[in-house]
């Protein structure tokens, strides 16, 4: 009877070992399958300008007319170049400084937006978090709706309300609508939420006024939580490319995301130079944030009761 019982428990062991190699197989597959546009990028990004040209010239093909044209040969997909070559970053970082020009663009849009729309939205999700009420209800409620709505939606009224105000062709017109953006409220008053009441009650008791509480122990507790929301709201606008072109139309102006968006049979080789330094901030951004970023997603309060 105990052969028989170790003899089964091997089995059980080979069974969970089995599966086990088959979901990394698996999850190895998708990861390949993931990185794989990342990873020709960066590698097409060292290749002449013949030779990307020569590779996938046919993809950006156009008619005499100005319409693409239909590919009738394979595009010739390779990840290692035939020969490593620098001028497309040389054109990039010294020969044009135009592009450098538009990456300053994007910093200068996506930074204010990031820092005060944390500012606003731990403010606004504090009150959110400690008051109950019907008020409070149905304010909470409208940021769902409008979260929920996608862009596209809201950018009407955004140049409405821009165009009213005077600000249409400045910066403003995109810093205030991502300033307050109800993405970051509606996570972090989840988040602050769950804080323990009883942590709070202690700490009035203890004499604790309402900035106490919200500097000693709520800000603390969502420091995970910020630092996810932060690199969400980083990502979601170092990408955004129609509040530019809508509420820009100075072509100066304009983040490298725009340039992105508009590739051209003649900057092929840059468009992969450009997108490889795009790629570098919000990598860095995630690699040193990842704790954050997982923490504030997956965890379920600041601390336990």
């Amino acid at each position: 009877m105990e052969l028989n019982r170790i003899h089964g428990g091997k089995k059980k062991n080979i069974g969970v070992k089995l599966k086990i190699g088959i979901a990394t197989i698996i999850a190895g597959f998708f990861a390949v399958m993931f990185l794989m546009p990342i990873i020709l990028t960066i590698t097409n990004s060292f290749m002449s300008s013949s030779e990307i040209s020569a590779n996938y010239g046919s993809v950006f093909a156009t008619s005499q007319t100005g319409g693409k044209v239909y590919i009738s040969e394979k595009v010739n997909l390779k990840f290692i170049p035939d020969m490593v070559s620098f001028s497309q970053y040389a054109t990039v970082l010294f020969k044009s400084p135009d592009y450098l020009f538009k990456f300053w663009n994007s910093c200068f849009l996506v930074g204010p937006i990031v820092v005060f729309q944390l500012a606003v939205a731990f403010l606004a999700s504090y009150g959110f978090a400690r008051y109950d009420g019907k008020i409070r209800s149905i304010i909470f409620f409208g940021y769902i709706i409008l979260m929920l709505m996608p862009y596209q939606v809201t950018l009407v009224p955004n140049y409405l309300v821009s165009d009213f105000l005077g600000i249409v062709d400045t910066y403003r017109a995109i810093w205030l609508p991502g300033i307050f953006s109800p993405f970051a409220v509606f996570l972090l008053t989840k988040f602050m939420r769950r804080i323990p009441v009883s942590c709070i009650e202690a700490a009035q008791i203890d004499g604790a006024g309402e900035w106490t509480i919200f500097r000693r122990i709520c800000f603390p507790l969502c420091k995970g939580a910020l630092g996810s929301v932060a690199i969400l709201v980083f990502i979601d606008y170092w990408n955004m490319v129609e509040q530019p072109l809508i509420l820009l139309s100075d072509a100066d102006r304009h983040p490298l995301s725009v340039f992105l968006s508009r590739i051209n049979s003649a900057e092929i080789g840059l468009a992969f130079a450009v997108a490889t330094i795009y790629m570098v901030p919000t990598l860095l951004v995630f690699l040193y944030g990842e704790d954050y970023l997982v923490e504030g997603i997956t965890f379920q309060g600041g601390i336990k009761n």
